[in-house]
């Protein structure tokens, strides 16, 4: 899992031009590795004890991945790739971050399971990957928004699957990040704003008081016909968009947490808070 960011503008936000987005991205990145291996909002010490995060209707909705080659695009510190690896499959997580990558290396030594780690920007999987391909593209919550680029990124995915091999995405609902912080209840902010936006925030979403330095970051809102439209030119087909009632954090103030997340609370009526999809590339998996 990535950042589950507000990438709708939001309060000390900016539109700025000429700021050099990857860089500071992955300075940010950079420095909050060691924030999130050592704090509790990844507990990567219950993960050493129990090494699956993976969430119910992730599992459910790829299905089967035992003998299977999987990779794991914006790993970051890889837990939930080393996940799909103790279920079996083939797994490579990518990530632009040399401190994550070298951190999910180590932990999947430290718990005994097989999986290969790279360093690269997404937009150059591919080459990094020298074209190998995959039966399952994953990309877990809080990726797309540090995405300038969708339809460069849904190419990508598409070179790195194999005949009748599938993208797995499960993202952040753009519907919410348009609603207040405090109640998301009101519509507060424009949807169809694409960005870039420039925003400068200390501390981590794992940590909102940690002391951090590297703390400006650029992000875009990809609305859900955008995501779809870039996949589909992409040429796989959808076979499912599924919205989901839940978030993986409090992402307003008013959620209250269950067993399978954060909803809002009783009596309050239900929101899109996070969407999954599925994407087939055409073609014979023996092909």
């Amino acid at each position: 899992m990535t950042h589950q960011p507000g990438a709708a503008p939001r309060p000390g936000t900016s539109h700025q031009s000429g700021v050099d987005g990857p860089a500071l991205n992955r300075a940010h990145w950079d420095e909050r590795v060691p924030l999130h291996l050592n704090g509790a909002f990844y507990d990567v010490a219950g993960f050493r004890r129990r090494p699956d995060v993976l969430r119910a209707f992730e599992v459910a909705e790829v299905g089967e991945v035992s003998g299977k080659r999987l990779v794991h695009l914006q790993c970051h510190i890889g837990l939930d790739s080393l996940s799909w690896a103790g279920r079996g499959a083939a797994v490579v997580g990518l990530d632009f971050s040399a401190p994550a990558v070298e951190a999910a290396r180590a932990l999947a030594v430290e718990i005994g399971v097989d999986a290969r780690f790279v360093v690269a920007d997404v937009y150059d999987a591919v080459e990094a990957l020298d074209g190998e391909t995959f039966d399952v593209v994953y990309t877990g919550v809080g990726a797309l928004p540090w995405l300038a680029d969708l339809h460069r990124w849904a190419r990508v995915v598409a070179r790195l699957l194999a005949p009748g091999g599938f993208l797995y995405l499960a993202e952040s609902h753009p519907f919410a990040h348009t609603l207040d912080e405090a109640t998301g209840t009101t519509v507060a902010y424009d949807y169809f704003a694409e960005g870039p936006f420039v925003s400068t925030d200390t501390g981590s979403y794992a940590d909102r008081l940690a002391a951090t330095t590297q703390n400006t970051t650029v992000q875009y809102e990809h609305r859900l016909g955008s995501v779809v439209s870039a996949i589909a030119a992409a040429g796989l087909r959808i076979e499912f968009l599924h919205e989901h009632d839940r978030a993986l954090f409090a992402q307003f103030e008013s959620l209250v947490r269950g067993p399978d997340g954060f909803r809002p609370p009783e009596g309050r009526h239900r929101l899109p808070l996070m969407y999954s999809l599925r994407a087939t590339k055409p073609g014979h998996p023996d092909a």
